[in-house]
Protein backbone atom coordinates (compact mmCIF):
# COMPACT_ATOMS: atom_id res chain seq x y z
CA UNK A 1 0.00 0.00 0.00
CA UNK A 2 1.09 3.45 -1.03
CA UNK A 3 2.21 5.57 1.54
CA UNK A 4 0.27 8.93 3.17
CA UNK A 5 2.36 11.76 2.37
CA UNK A 6 2.11 14.71 5.07
CA UNK A 7 4.09 17.87 6.35
CA UNK A 8 2.37 17.37 9.86
CA UNK A 9 1.09 14.39 11.77
CA UNK A 10 -0.82 14.78 15.15
CA UNK A 11 -1.31 11.99 17.16
CA UNK A 12 -3.76 12.28 19.16
CA UNK A 13 -7.36 14.12 18.43
CA UNK A 14 -7.76 15.24 22.21
CA UNK A 15 -7.95 19.13 22.83
CA UNK A 16 -4.27 19.36 22.29
CA UNK A 17 -4.03 17.18 19.34
CA UNK A 18 -7.16 19.04 17.52
CA UNK A 19 -6.08 22.48 18.25
CA UNK A 20 -2.35 21.47 16.97
CA UNK A 21 -3.90 20.22 13.55
CA UNK A 22 -6.77 23.10 12.90
CA UNK A 23 -4.51 25.89 13.71
CA UNK A 24 -1.48 24.09 11.47
CA UNK A 25 -3.93 23.45 8.58
CA UNK A 26 -4.87 27.11 9.22
CA UNK A 27 -1.34 28.14 8.55
CA UNK A 28 -1.41 26.16 5.06
CA UNK A 29 -0.13 22.84 5.96
CA UNK A 30 -0.78 19.69 4.76
CA UNK A 31 -2.21 17.67 8.24
CA UNK A 32 -3.06 14.28 9.45
CA UNK A 33 -4.86 13.65 12.60
CA UNK A 34 -4.41 10.45 13.91
CA UNK A 35 -6.88 9.45 16.47
CA UNK A 36 -8.26 5.73 17.66
CA UNK A 37 -11.39 6.60 19.39
CA UNK A 38 -14.51 6.70 17.26
CA UNK A 39 -14.76 10.92 18.22
CA UNK A 40 -12.58 13.35 17.98
CA UNK A 41 -12.41 15.44 21.62
CA UNK A 42 -9.89 13.11 23.53
CA UNK A 43 -10.64 12.62 27.49
CA UNK A 44 -11.60 16.35 27.72
CA UNK A 45 -14.66 15.95 25.46
CA UNK A 46 -15.56 12.20 26.05
CA UNK A 47 -14.44 11.05 29.78
CA UNK A 48 -13.48 14.43 31.67
CA UNK A 49 -14.64 18.12 31.18
CA UNK A 50 -17.03 18.12 29.43
CA UNK A 51 -19.47 15.42 31.11
CA UNK A 52 -18.16 16.14 34.52
CA UNK A 53 -19.74 19.40 34.30
CA UNK A 54 -23.11 18.39 32.68
CA UNK A 55 -23.64 16.21 35.85
CA UNK A 56 -22.34 18.91 38.29
CA UNK A 57 -24.75 21.35 36.54
CA UNK A 58 -27.40 19.07 36.86
CA UNK A 59 -27.08 18.29 40.18
CA UNK A 60 -26.43 22.06 41.03
CA UNK A 61 -30.50 22.52 39.89
CA UNK A 62 -31.13 19.54 42.29
CA UNK A 63 -29.01 21.07 45.10
CA UNK A 64 -30.47 24.66 44.35
CA UNK A 65 -34.36 23.12 44.52
CA UNK A 66 -33.85 21.89 47.55
CA UNK A 67 -32.57 25.21 48.90
CA UNK A 68 -34.63 27.33 47.81
CA UNK A 69 -37.58 26.48 50.43
CA UNK A 70 -35.43 29.59 52.68
CA UNK A 71 -36.24 31.72 49.51
CA UNK A 72 -40.45 30.59 50.22
CA UNK A 73 -40.04 28.32 47.18
CA UNK A 74 -40.91 23.95 47.87
CA UNK A 75 -40.27 21.86 45.45
CA UNK A 76 -41.69 18.44 45.49
CA UNK A 77 -39.32 15.61 46.11
CA UNK A 78 -37.32 15.20 42.56
CA UNK A 79 -37.71 12.11 40.16
CA UNK A 80 -34.32 11.50 39.12
CA UNK A 81 -34.14 9.18 35.69
CA UNK A 82 -30.20 7.82 35.23
CA UNK A 83 -31.27 6.74 31.84
CA UNK A 84 -32.28 10.47 30.27
CA UNK A 85 -29.34 11.61 32.49
CA UNK A 86 -26.76 9.80 30.59
CA UNK A 87 -28.50 10.25 27.30
CA UNK A 88 -28.76 14.28 27.73
CA UNK A 89 -24.92 13.76 28.89
CA UNK A 90 -24.37 12.43 25.44
CA UNK A 91 -26.51 14.66 23.06
CA UNK A 92 -23.85 17.36 24.63
CA UNK A 93 -20.89 15.54 23.76
CA UNK A 94 -22.40 14.23 20.04
CA UNK A 95 -22.83 17.98 19.45
CA UNK A 96 -19.43 18.71 20.10
CA UNK A 97 -18.22 15.77 18.49
CA UNK A 98 -19.68 16.13 15.29
CA UNK A 99 -18.60 20.56 15.27
CA UNK A 100 -15.07 18.93 15.85
CA UNK A 101 -15.64 16.47 12.70
CA UNK A 102 -16.95 19.93 10.49
CA UNK A 103 -13.83 21.96 11.47
CA UNK A 104 -11.67 19.05 10.22
CA UNK A 105 -13.11 18.79 7.33
CA UNK A 106 -13.66 22.47 6.26
CA UNK A 107 -10.35 22.92 7.41
CA UNK A 108 -9.29 20.05 4.94
CA UNK A 109 -7.25 18.19 7.92
CA UNK A 110 -7.19 14.31 7.09
CA UNK A 111 -8.77 12.42 9.92
CA UNK A 112 -7.50 8.53 10.33
CA UNK A 113 -9.08 6.35 12.97
CA UNK A 114 -6.59 3.98 14.58
CA UNK A 115 -3.82 3.40 17.07
CA UNK A 116 -0.27 5.11 15.50
CA UNK A 117 2.78 3.65 16.16
CA UNK A 118 6.33 4.83 15.22
CA UNK A 119 8.07 3.07 13.01
CA UNK A 120 11.28 5.48 13.08
CA UNK A 121 11.20 9.40 13.07
CA UNK A 122 9.86 9.88 9.52
CA UNK A 123 7.10 6.63 9.38
CA UNK A 124 3.83 6.50 11.80
CA UNK A 125 2.53 2.93 11.17
CA UNK A 126 -1.64 3.35 12.39
CA UNK A 127 -3.43 0.21 12.98
CA UNK A 128 -7.00 0.70 11.84
CA UNK A 129 -10.44 -1.42 11.38
CA UNK A 130 -9.39 -1.87 7.72
CA UNK A 131 -5.60 -2.87 8.16
CA UNK A 132 -2.65 -1.17 8.09
CA UNK A 133 -1.69 2.48 6.86
CA UNK A 134 1.37 4.35 6.87
CA UNK A 135 2.13 7.80 7.56
CA UNK A 136 5.35 9.55 6.17
CA UNK A 137 5.70 13.16 7.62
CA UNK A 138 8.13 15.93 7.74
CA UNK A 139 7.30 16.66 12.05
CA UNK A 140 5.22 14.51 14.33
CA UNK A 141 3.42 16.40 17.31
CA UNK A 142 2.36 13.56 19.69
CA UNK A 143 -0.89 14.74 22.02
CA UNK A 144 -2.34 11.35 23.14
CA UNK A 145 -3.10 12.58 26.72
CA UNK A 146 -3.60 10.87 29.98
CA UNK A 147 -5.66 8.10 31.84
CA UNK A 148 -6.65 8.12 35.55
CA UNK A 149 -4.40 6.79 37.46
CA UNK A 150 -5.25 2.76 38.89
CA UNK A 151 -2.55 1.75 41.83
CA UNK A 152 -1.78 -2.14 41.25
CA UNK A 153 -3.31 -2.79 44.99
CA UNK A 154 -6.80 -1.37 44.01
CA UNK A 155 -6.59 -3.05 40.53
CA UNK A 156 -9.23 -5.84 40.56
CA UNK A 157 -10.79 -5.97 37.94
CA UNK A 158 -13.99 -5.62 39.68
CA UNK A 159 -16.24 -2.99 37.93
CA UNK A 160 -17.52 -1.35 41.59
CA UNK A 161 -13.54 -0.13 42.07
CA UNK A 162 -14.07 3.24 39.52
CA UNK A 163 -11.87 5.32 38.19
CA UNK A 164 -13.07 9.44 36.36
CA UNK A 165 -13.76 7.41 33.33
CA UNK A 166 -16.20 4.41 34.92
CA UNK A 167 -18.14 6.77 37.31
CA UNK A 168 -19.05 9.14 34.88
CA UNK A 169 -21.26 6.42 33.09
CA UNK A 170 -22.94 6.84 36.51
CA UNK A 171 -24.34 3.02 35.87
CA UNK A 172 -26.17 3.48 39.94
CA UNK A 173 -26.40 5.65 42.67
CA UNK A 174 -24.29 3.50 45.00
CA UNK A 175 -25.98 3.86 48.64
CA UNK A 176 -21.99 3.97 50.16
CA UNK A 177 -19.49 5.42 48.52
CA UNK A 178 -15.66 5.75 49.35
CA UNK A 179 -13.98 8.30 47.01
CA UNK A 180 -9.58 7.89 47.22
CA UNK A 181 -8.18 11.37 46.64
CA UNK A 182 -9.29 15.01 47.93
CA UNK A 183 -8.18 16.49 44.48
CA UNK A 184 -10.27 18.41 42.00
CA UNK A 185 -11.43 15.10 40.33
CA UNK A 186 -12.41 13.19 43.76
CA UNK A 187 -14.26 16.54 45.13
CA UNK A 188 -16.30 17.52 41.80
CA UNK A 189 -17.68 14.05 41.06
CA UNK A 190 -18.20 13.25 44.82
CA UNK A 191 -20.44 16.15 44.57
CA UNK A 192 -21.93 14.77 41.76
CA UNK A 193 -22.99 11.43 43.55
CA UNK A 194 -23.76 13.09 46.76
CA UNK A 195 -26.62 14.79 45.58
CA UNK A 196 -27.50 12.24 43.81
CA UNK A 197 -27.99 10.14 47.12
CA UNK A 198 -24.54 8.16 47.68
CA UNK A 199 -23.16 8.53 51.75
CA UNK A 200 -19.94 10.03 50.44
CA UNK A 201 -16.90 8.81 52.59
CA UNK A 202 -13.92 11.02 51.59
CA UNK A 203 -10.22 10.09 51.75
CA UNK A 204 -6.77 11.89 51.44
CA UNK A 205 -3.19 11.18 52.45
CA UNK A 206 -2.23 14.43 52.62
CA UNK A 207 -3.35 17.40 55.75
CA UNK A 208 -5.41 18.83 53.21
CA UNK A 209 -7.52 19.32 50.35
CA UNK A 210 -7.01 20.50 46.54
CA UNK A 211 -3.31 20.75 46.80
CA UNK A 212 -2.15 23.50 45.09
CA UNK A 213 -4.49 26.08 46.06
CA UNK A 214 -4.15 28.39 48.85
CA UNK A 215 -5.81 27.19 52.30
CA UNK A 216 -7.84 30.11 52.93
CA UNK A 217 -9.67 29.63 49.21
CA UNK A 218 -9.93 26.20 50.28
CA UNK A 219 -11.60 26.37 53.37
CA UNK A 220 -15.19 27.25 52.09
CA UNK A 221 -14.88 24.19 49.65
CA UNK A 222 -14.34 22.20 52.83
CA UNK A 223 -17.19 23.34 54.78
CA UNK A 224 -19.78 22.95 52.34
CA UNK A 225 -18.60 19.79 51.55
CA UNK A 226 -18.22 18.84 55.22
CA UNK A 227 -21.96 19.18 55.14
CA UNK A 228 -22.96 17.34 51.99
CA UNK A 229 -20.30 14.43 52.79
CA UNK A 230 -20.74 11.79 55.38
CA UNK A 231 -17.05 12.11 56.33
CA UNK A 232 -13.90 13.56 55.07
CA UNK A 233 -10.72 11.88 56.62
CA UNK A 234 -7.39 13.90 55.83
CA UNK A 235 -4.14 12.71 56.33
CA UNK A 236 -5.50 8.92 55.93
CA UNK A 237 -3.78 5.83 53.23
CA UNK A 238 -5.89 3.35 51.66
CA UNK A 239 -3.55 0.35 51.96
CA UNK A 240 -5.52 -2.45 50.10
CA UNK A 241 -8.53 -3.18 48.50
CA UNK A 242 -10.91 -7.21 48.56
CA UNK A 243 -14.07 -7.90 46.90
CA UNK A 244 -16.36 -8.92 49.68
CA UNK A 245 -19.81 -10.17 48.25
CA UNK A 246 -21.17 -7.11 46.14
CA UNK A 247 -19.09 -4.80 48.39
CA UNK A 248 -15.34 -3.89 48.27
CA UNK A 249 -13.09 -4.13 51.32
CA UNK A 250 -11.49 -1.36 52.25
CA UNK A 251 -8.13 -1.39 54.38
CA UNK A 252 -6.82 1.89 55.50
CA UNK A 253 -5.04 3.54 57.96
CA UNK A 254 -6.97 6.03 60.30
CA UNK A 255 -4.52 7.80 62.49
CA UNK A 256 -2.26 5.58 62.93
CA UNK A 257 -4.96 2.84 63.33
CA UNK A 258 -5.49 0.11 60.75
CA UNK A 259 -9.52 -0.20 60.02
CA UNK A 260 -11.66 -1.90 57.48
CA UNK A 261 -14.94 -1.06 56.20
CA UNK A 262 -17.15 -2.00 53.28
CA UNK A 263 -18.47 0.01 50.36
CA UNK A 264 -20.72 -0.71 47.60
CA UNK A 265 -18.38 1.34 45.30
CA UNK A 266 -15.30 3.23 45.33
CA UNK A 267 -13.86 5.82 43.63
CA UNK A 268 -9.98 6.26 42.91
CA UNK A 269 -8.96 9.32 42.17
CA UNK A 270 -5.18 9.82 42.76
CA UNK A 271 -3.86 11.50 39.21
CA UNK A 272 -3.15 10.40 36.03
CA UNK A 273 -0.73 9.06 34.08
CA UNK A 274 0.71 9.55 30.43
CA UNK A 275 -0.23 7.41 27.43
CA UNK A 276 3.31 7.19 26.42
CA UNK A 277 3.82 3.14 26.33
CA UNK A 278 3.24 1.15 23.18
CA UNK A 279 3.72 4.14 20.63
CA UNK A 280 7.23 2.88 19.31
CA UNK A 281 9.14 6.09 20.88
CA UNK A 282 11.87 3.32 21.50
CA UNK A 283 12.33 3.89 17.15
CA UNK A 284 12.89 7.48 17.82
CA UNK A 285 15.26 10.03 19.95
CA UNK A 286 12.30 11.11 22.08
CA UNK A 287 12.75 10.69 25.84
CA UNK A 288 10.64 10.04 28.53
CA UNK A 289 11.46 10.77 32.11
CA UNK A 290 11.32 7.78 35.00
CA UNK A 291 7.11 9.01 35.08
CA UNK A 292 6.84 8.33 31.19
CA UNK A 293 6.64 12.12 30.71
CA UNK A 294 7.90 13.02 27.25
CA UNK A 295 10.67 15.70 27.88
CA UNK A 296 10.53 18.28 25.76
CA UNK A 297 11.98 22.50 26.01
CA UNK A 298 10.07 25.62 25.81
CA UNK A 299 9.26 25.14 22.49
CA UNK A 300 7.78 21.99 23.13
CA UNK A 301 10.21 20.35 21.20
CA UNK A 302 11.46 16.11 22.35
CA UNK A 303 14.76 15.43 21.55
CA UNK A 304 14.29 13.82 18.26
CA UNK A 305 14.21 17.32 15.96
CA UNK A 306 11.48 16.20 14.10
CA UNK A 307 8.83 15.40 16.83
CA UNK A 308 7.06 17.81 19.17
CA UNK A 309 5.21 16.66 22.14
CA UNK A 310 1.67 18.65 23.82
CA UNK A 311 -0.61 18.46 26.63
CA UNK A 312 -0.47 15.71 29.38
CA UNK A 313 2.10 13.87 27.94
CA UNK A 314 4.58 16.63 28.81
CA UNK A 315 3.36 16.78 32.40
CA UNK A 316 3.10 19.84 34.23
CA UNK A 317 -0.78 20.91 34.57
CA UNK A 318 -2.51 18.80 32.94
CA UNK A 319 -5.13 20.98 31.70
CA UNK A 320 -6.99 21.36 28.28
CA UNK A 321 -6.28 24.64 27.99
CA UNK A 322 -2.79 24.62 29.10
CA UNK A 323 -2.51 21.55 26.22
CA UNK A 324 -4.39 23.92 23.79
CA UNK A 325 -1.62 26.82 24.61
CA UNK A 326 0.88 23.99 23.57
CA UNK A 327 -0.43 23.28 20.57
CA UNK A 328 0.31 26.59 19.15
CA UNK A 329 3.57 26.68 20.34
CA UNK A 330 4.94 23.81 18.45
CA UNK A 331 2.82 25.02 15.55
CA UNK A 332 4.45 28.53 15.30
CA UNK A 333 7.59 26.52 16.02
CA UNK A 334 7.61 24.26 13.26
CA UNK A 335 6.37 27.06 11.08
CA UNK A 336 9.36 29.47 11.48
CA UNK A 337 7.73 31.40 13.84
CA UNK A 338 9.45 32.64 17.16
CA UNK A 339 6.98 30.73 20.32
CA UNK A 340 7.89 29.24 23.73
CA UNK A 341 5.77 28.19 27.08
CA UNK A 342 7.78 30.95 29.46
CA UNK A 343 6.13 32.81 31.60
CA UNK A 344 2.73 31.97 30.73
CA UNK A 345 -0.38 32.36 32.71
CA UNK A 346 -2.52 29.13 33.14
CA UNK A 347 -4.82 29.88 35.39
CA UNK A 348 -6.53 26.72 37.43
CA UNK A 349 -10.01 26.27 37.85
CA UNK A 350 -12.05 23.89 40.20
CA UNK A 351 -15.91 23.30 39.77
CA UNK A 352 -16.73 22.12 43.47
CA UNK A 353 -19.60 23.90 45.00
CA UNK A 354 -17.98 26.61 45.36
CA UNK A 355 -15.86 26.94 42.77
CA UNK A 356 -12.17 27.41 43.42
CA UNK A 357 -9.87 29.48 40.67
CA UNK A 358 -6.52 30.69 41.04
CA UNK A 359 -4.10 31.93 38.87
CA UNK A 360 0.05 33.48 38.88
CA UNK A 361 1.70 33.24 42.45
CA UNK A 362 -0.30 31.91 44.84
CA UNK A 363 0.20 33.40 48.65
CA UNK A 364 1.48 29.80 49.51
CA UNK A 365 4.18 30.17 47.00
CA UNK A 366 5.02 33.63 47.51
CA UNK A 367 5.62 32.61 50.94
CA UNK A 368 7.31 29.56 50.12
CA UNK A 369 9.80 31.63 47.56
CA UNK A 370 10.15 34.40 50.28
CA UNK A 371 8.95 37.25 47.88
CA UNK A 372 7.48 40.08 49.80
CA UNK A 373 3.89 40.79 49.00
CA UNK A 374 0.63 42.23 49.99
CA UNK A 375 -2.30 40.20 50.30
CA UNK A 376 -5.92 41.94 49.83
CA UNK A 377 -8.90 40.14 50.10
CA UNK A 378 -13.00 41.18 49.25
CA UNK A 379 -15.27 38.63 51.30
CA UNK A 380 -17.94 38.10 49.00
CA UNK A 381 -20.20 39.17 52.61
CA UNK A 382 -19.81 42.16 51.12
CA UNK A 383 -20.87 41.68 47.83
CA UNK A 384 -24.79 42.44 47.10
CA UNK A 385 -24.58 40.20 43.96
CA UNK A 386 -23.67 37.73 46.49
CA UNK A 387 -26.23 38.29 48.48
CA UNK A 388 -29.10 38.57 46.32
CA UNK A 389 -28.51 34.79 45.69
CA UNK A 390 -27.52 33.40 48.86
CA UNK A 391 -23.91 33.23 48.01
CA UNK A 392 -21.59 34.32 50.37
CA UNK A 393 -19.09 32.05 51.15
CA UNK A 394 -16.88 33.49 48.58
CA UNK A 395 -13.77 35.50 48.48
CA UNK A 396 -11.87 37.33 45.78
CA UNK A 397 -8.09 37.78 46.80
CA UNK A 398 -4.77 39.58 44.97
CA UNK A 399 -1.44 38.92 45.60
CA UNK A 400 0.40 41.98 44.93
CA UNK A 401 4.05 43.89 44.90
CA UNK A 402 3.98 46.08 47.53
CA UNK A 403 6.92 48.05 45.76
CA UNK A 404 5.21 48.03 42.04
CA UNK A 405 1.78 47.31 42.79
CA UNK A 406 1.79 44.85 40.45
CA UNK A 407 -0.75 41.89 40.54
CA UNK A 408 1.71 38.62 40.82
CA UNK A 409 -1.64 36.84 41.67
CA UNK A 410 -5.40 36.30 42.01
CA UNK A 411 -7.48 33.78 43.46
CA UNK A 412 -11.21 33.19 43.60
CA UNK A 413 -13.50 30.94 45.70
CA UNK A 414 -16.96 31.19 45.02
CA UNK A 415 -19.69 30.51 42.51
CA UNK A 416 -18.83 30.84 39.18
CA UNK A 417 -14.98 31.76 39.65
CA UNK A 418 -14.14 29.81 36.87
CA UNK A 419 -15.44 32.39 34.92
CA UNK A 420 -14.14 35.18 37.09
CA UNK A 421 -10.53 34.00 37.11
CA UNK A 422 -10.23 35.40 33.16
CA UNK A 423 -9.78 39.22 34.47
CA UNK A 424 -6.70 38.10 36.80
CA UNK A 425 -5.12 36.24 34.11
CA UNK A 426 -5.26 39.23 31.61
CA UNK A 427 -4.08 41.72 34.59
CA UNK A 428 -1.07 39.22 34.93
CA UNK A 429 0.15 39.26 31.22
CA UNK A 430 -0.77 42.81 30.84
CA UNK A 431 1.83 43.81 33.62
CA UNK A 432 -1.31 45.75 35.06
CA UNK A 433 -1.14 47.34 38.71
CA UNK A 434 -4.09 47.58 41.74
CA UNK A 435 -4.28 50.94 40.34
CA UNK A 436 -5.23 49.48 37.30
CA UNK A 437 -7.66 47.43 38.48
CA UNK A 438 -9.31 49.99 40.93
CA UNK A 439 -9.95 52.25 37.94
CA UNK A 440 -11.86 50.36 35.88
CA UNK A 441 -14.98 50.45 36.06
CA UNK A 442 -16.96 47.39 36.66
CA UNK A 443 -20.84 47.05 36.52
CA UNK A 444 -23.06 47.06 39.45
CA UNK A 445 -23.94 44.85 41.04
CA UNK A 446 -21.68 41.76 39.58
CA UNK A 447 -19.54 39.50 41.13
CA UNK A 448 -17.24 40.75 39.11
CA UNK A 449 -16.47 44.01 40.61
CA UNK A 450 -15.12 42.05 44.07
CA UNK A 451 -11.75 42.04 41.71
CA UNK A 452 -11.98 46.27 41.87
CA UNK A 453 -13.09 46.36 45.33
CA UNK A 454 -9.77 44.00 46.15
CA UNK A 455 -8.01 46.75 44.40
CA UNK A 456 -9.30 49.20 46.23
CA UNK A 457 -8.99 47.56 49.49
CA UNK A 458 -4.90 47.48 48.96
CA UNK A 459 -5.03 51.56 48.84
CA UNK A 460 -7.54 51.65 51.84
CA UNK A 461 -10.66 53.00 49.93
CA UNK A 462 -13.21 49.88 48.98
CA UNK A 463 -16.39 51.20 49.31
CA UNK A 464 -18.21 48.07 50.81
CA UNK A 465 -15.79 47.24 53.44
CA UNK A 466 -13.76 48.92 56.23
CA UNK A 467 -9.82 48.14 54.94
CA UNK A 468 -8.09 51.12 55.69
CA UNK A 469 -4.75 51.28 54.40
CA UNK A 470 -1.85 50.25 57.69
CA UNK A 471 -0.42 54.17 59.11
CA UNK A 472 3.45 52.89 58.18
CA UNK A 473 2.33 51.89 54.58
CA UNK A 474 0.49 55.43 54.04
CA UNK A 475 3.69 57.22 54.93
CA UNK A 476 6.38 54.81 53.06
Amino acid sequence: MRPIETEIVVLGGGVGGYSAAFYAADKGKKVVLVEQDDRLGGVCMNRGCIPSKAFLHATKLLKEADDSSARGITFGKPSINLDEMRAWKETIVQKLADGLAGLAKNRKVEVIRGRGYFEDSTTLRVETSDGQKFVHFNKAIVAVGSKPALPKAFDLGNKRIMTSDEALEIEEIPANLLVVGGGYIGMELGTVYAILGSKITMVEALDSLLLGADADLVRPVKRRAEKLFAEIRLGTKVGKMATSGKHIKVTMEVKGKEKEELFDRVLVSVGRTPLTNDLGLENTKVRKNDNGFIVVNPQQQTDDPVIYAVGDVVGGALLAHKAAREARIAVDVITGETNSFDSIIVPAVVFTDPEVAWCGITEAEAKERELPVEIVRFPWSASGRALSFDRTDGMTKLVIDPVTERVLGVGIVGAGAGDLISEGVLAIEMGATAEDLAESIHPHPTLSETMMEAAEAFYGYSTHIYAPKKKEQVEG
